[in-house]
């Protein structure tokens, strides 16, 4: 859908590898049986389909040429980026600028040459397809979900409730009794964990001894700031370590009301006074220090004198 969106429509027929999201099962020649959701997908879009025969790739050939010239030409040397949205940006950059090129034997460049095919696109339909896929599932002892072959988490509470799952092309969300509990990024592949720190704070205040070998808080740890250590630690210390945990615990549980933004800035604040609570943390987020200039002392000295025979015509006795 992405795609009909760039190109600005939908292109009459599609050729496809023989991938198990789009094919059911692969029969002689060019028949197939289809998934039900690509089949309701093409209708919508109203486009036709043709599949490769098994293990030809090469029979979309102009697309192997052009993922190799893209490998050779933006992949290098390896890109480094932050992170994969970025060096998808970066790429979607590159190609759009290959646009300008004119390729051998042409007068025109490739932008120009698209203008002149699109009039061939069908229309995109006002409405968008929906390719959420609803199912069921049950919470395990993990406080997890399993869906499509990976795990995603919900508060320890549900955990042996059954729950409602949609399952989008890039989200996860899962409802209970009609009300959303959970909403992750979807993985791709098998066997991985997406894991919200926030889902067990309840249950490790109640256990703060399992906290540092809790998995989602070993994961979180690798990227909080350092100035959570040092404040865990600063609580432990005057604490003790049960203790200091828990009072740590409730200072992450701030996340829920405030960004974590807000919070960093509130832990570097406290650990700057040489305070010991996470109270101390809620009240520099409820009430923030100004970062001003204090109001000047006035100048008592430039001040008029006070007249005070004003008093002796009040009268009255004394």
């Amino acid at each position: 859908m992405n795609g009909f969106d760039f190109f600005g429509g939908v292109f009459p027929t599609l050729v496809y590898d023989n991938m198990t999201t789009a094919v059911q099962k692969v029969l002689r020649g060019k028949n197939r049986i289809l998934q039900d959701e690509f089949r309701k997908f093409c209708s919508f879009y109203s486009f036709k389909t043709e599949f490769c025969n098994p293990a030809k790739g090469n029979e979309k050939g102009g697309v192997e040429g052009v993922v190799g010239y893209v490998r050779r030409n933006f992949m290098v040397p390896l890109p480094e980026a932050e992170s994969l949205e970025a060096l998808n940006e970066d790429l979607l950059k590159k190609c759009l600028k290959h646009g300008e090129h004119v390729t051998t034997g042409r007068t025109k460049n490739i932008n120009q040459l698209f203008e002149q095919e699109k009039a061939h696109l069908l229309l995109i339909p006002d409405n968008q397809f929906c390719n959420i896929l609803h199912t069921t599932g049950k919470v395990d002892h993990y406080s997890t979900v399993v869906v499509d072959k990976n795990r995603y988490s919900v508060p320890a509470s549900f955990a042996g409730m059954k729950v409602s799952v949609s399952l989008g092309v890039s989200r996860v969300e899962i409802f209970y009794e009609g009300k959303k509990v959970a909403s992750h990024s979807r993985f791709y592949g098998n066997n991985k964990w997406s894991l919200d720190p926030d889902h067990y704070l309840d249950l490790l205040e109640k256990r703060p001894g399992a906290f540092d070998t809790a998995r989602p808080i070993r994961q979180w740890r690798t990227t909080w700031p350092d100035a959570y250590d040092q404040f865990l630690s600063r609580l432990r210390t005057t604490q003790g370590i049960n203790k200091g945990t828990k009072d740590f615990i409730s200072v992450l549980k701030l996340c829920r009301s405030f960004k974590i933004e807000e919070v960093t800035r509130a832990i570097d604040a406290a650990l700057k006074a040489g305070v010991s609570s996470g109270e101390a943390v809620r009240h520099l987020l409820v009430h923030p220090v100004a970062d001003q200039k204090s109001d000047p002392v006035p100048n008592w000295s430039v001040l008029p004198k006070a007249d005070v025979s004003v008093y002796g015509q009040l009268g009255g006795v004394i």
